[in-house]
């Protein structure tokens, strides 16, 4: 299935539909009646007859994900499908893609540069970066916990601390870094470079309770988002430090304040790559 449809312009959508049922050398009323079966899997039943210019974008992306379906293959590769679609409806075809592949049970590999749309719709995430896998498990462990620092920058914002660990007893080891020592559980090797990551979701202002407080920050951008407002943020200790941070759509926060930036200490994402 391909980003820009390749629907057949001066085709009907049913001998869209159809036409690799053609190429295998099926009769034509088998087609067209395996054709108005995938047309109807994908809520499309009454278009059989239309031209693809007759549709919207988000049915001639349906139409040809049927002309896919229709010869039943073992695995559907979808080559980013929602690419051209505006926010509203991808976010539609997501649901749709999803519960399709649920009723016909084909496996889907889905390729895509964008990563909510990966983390809405996949069983199984893998991050790749130059043809090398980074990255793969559920999208909820790729999300919480990336194992590499390009699978953290790439699957979501993150905040990176560069750091170098000072001292390990008690299953826990001291990281130093450039807004103070940070406690984290597990024993790493003094002397390592590791880099902290955390989630704009879990930068509070203030101190967190049980945290770490990670400095003072001048606020350089707020963007209100509709459910929260997104904050960029320079620390002061270390200008080359930027946070990202997601806060309460509520939040009182404008560019040019100076507000204490915390996390919880369970949340840091250690990396050691």
């Amino acid at each position: 299935v391909f980003q820009d449809y390749a629907l057949f312009p001066h085709m009907s959508v049913g001998s869209n539909v159809g036409f690799g049922l053609r190429m295998q050398g099926v009769d034509g009323a088998t087609r067209a009646a395996k054709a108005r079966e995938a047309l109807a899997l994908v809520g499309l039943a009454a278009a059989f007859d239309k031209k693809p210019h007759q549709l919207s974008g988000g049915q001639r992306q349906r139409v040809a994900l049927a002309r896919a379906l229709v010869i039943e293959p073992a695995v559907l590769l979808l080559d980013e499908p929602l690419g051209a679609l505006d926010l509203k409806l991808r976010r539609q075809m997501q649901d749709e893609l999803k519960a399709i592949q649920k009723r016909v049970g084909t496996a889907f590999i889905h390729v895509t540069h964008d990563q909510e749309e990966a983390m809405a719709l996949a069983d199984h995430c893998v991050v790749m970066n130059d043809g090398r896998i980074e990255d793969e498990g559920p999208p909820e462990r790729v999300y919480a916990r990336p194992a590499t620092r390009f699978s953290a920058t790439f699957m979501g914002e993150s905040t990176i601390l560069a750091g170098t660990v000072t001292e390990a007893k008690d299953r826990t080891s001291t990281v130093a870094t450039p807004v103070g020592p940070v406690s984290l559980p597990g024993a790493l090797p003094v002397g390592s470079t590791v880099a902290l990551a955390i989630r704009p979701e879990h930068l509070v202002l203030g101190e967190a309770r049980g945290g770490v407080r990670l400095g003072t920050a001048e606020v350089s951008d707020v963007v209100f988002q509709g459910s929260f407002k997104r904050m960029l943020a320079v620390s002061v200790e270390d200008p080359s430090l930027h946070f990202i941070a997601k806060l309460p759509a509520t939040a009182a926060v404008q560019p040019g304040d100076r507000v204490a930036i915390s996390c919880d200490t369970d949340q840091i994402i250690l990396l050691t790559d």
